[in-house]
């Protein structure tokens, strides 16, 4: 079999199916003026929503989740929001109306809570369900004691022991046991996330900085609520210091206990972002200049893009899970004498 035939058929995948899917964001990204609107189609796709669009005229709906004071629970699907074209209408419907990827009441004075299932969160099933598809299968061949990995025991094996070996032992130390399952969960979760979301249909999952931050707080709360008495004593009282230079360094070890996790948001939120905007951006120059050189220039530049991007898919995983390995082995190590 030649090596090259996935990577070939893989790039002709990718721009059959991106350039559906700019097609798919032409009738949400069109300006008054009836040109198409480059920065609208690229927020489109970034942004959360209440349907999941998968090209031009295939549309999921999603269930829409209000808790309305004084009215109780409200669910319905997003699809009556819309009309048969799938434009907002301006109506609304029970109460409420879609605008730029929001819901908002009629009622200006009501009170809601929104628990829909959007977007993201449908993403989010997807990532969940793949994870626990293939890591169960792979446990079921070690359950069955085979001798040699096969299938996709062949391919998980060797990142798992990676994770193991190379990220959590050296940077927890000893009590890495207790924290390797969460590692792993933790790595593959991003890893599975940034490469959905680089499927043209794929939703913006770790590109949200609501994913990003709970992530990154799940990360301190397990680093603090893990922190032994040595840990809390260099925050607090640092040794081997004069007096008047810890009054200095309190605050910075404090500001610091914040920083840590805020950086983990920060850091994944924007690289992922970041790259979907640019390819977004190489694809919508071909609608910009409406040239075939253009056209074909911008869809090599993306696919190459795209490519990369596959690279800081695994970069971005292996940054964030590794961070979350020092933190917690800073808060879980003993002190030296």
């Amino acid at each position: 079999m030649n090596p090259f035939r996935p990577f070939f058929l893989y790039i002709i995948f990718f721009i059959f199916l991106f350039t559906s899917s700019i097609y798919a964001s032409e009738d949400a990204a069109k300006s008054e003026e009836g040109k198409i609107d480059i920065g609208g189609m690229i927020m489109h796709h970034i942004l959360d929503d209440y349907q999941y669009e998968i090209t031009h005229g295939v549309v999921i709906p999603l269930p829409v989740i209000l808790y309305v004071k004084n009215e109780g629970l409200t669910l319905f699907s997003s699809s009556n929001l819309f009309d048969e074209n799938h434009e907002p209408l301006k109506e609304g419907y029970n109460g409420f109306y879609y605008y730029h990827g929001k819901i908002y009441p009629l009622d200006k004075s009501a009170s809601y809570i929104d628990l829909s299932i959007t977007k993201n969160v449908f993403s989010l099933f997807i990532t969940a369900i793949l994870m626990l598809v293939i890591f169960l299968l792979v446990a079921s061949k070690y359950k069955n004691k085979m001798e040699t990995p096969k299938g996709i025991q062949s391919l998980f094996e060797p990142l798992i022991i990676f994770i193991k070996d190379d990220i959590v032992k050296p940077n927890i130390g000893p009590k890495y046991e207790k924290y390797l399952p969460y590692m792993l969960t933790l790595f593959f979760f991003i890893f599975f996330g940034n490469v959905l979301g680089l499927l043209p249909a794929g939703a913006n999952l770790t590109g949200n900085i609501a994913i990003t931050m709970v992530l990154a707080l799940i990360t301190f709360f397990m680093t603090n609520l893990s922190g032994n008495r040595n840990y809390w004593k260099h925050i607090f009282w640092t040794p081997d210091v004069p007096h008047v230079m810890r009054i200095i360094i309190l605050p910075i070890e404090i500001i610091g206990l914040f920083t840590k996790p805020f950086s983990l948001m920060l850091r994944l939120f924007v690289a992922i972002t970041a790259g979907h905007i640019v390819l977004l951006s190489f694809i919508g120059m071909t609608f910009i200049f409406g040239s075939y050189t253009v056209g074909i220039m911008s869809s090599l530049f993306a696919v190459a893009l795209n490519i990369i991007e596959l690279l800081v898919a695994g970069i971005q995983a292996y940054v964030f899970t590794m961070f979350s390995c020092v933190y917690i082995g800073l808060a879980v190590e003993e002190g030296h004498h």
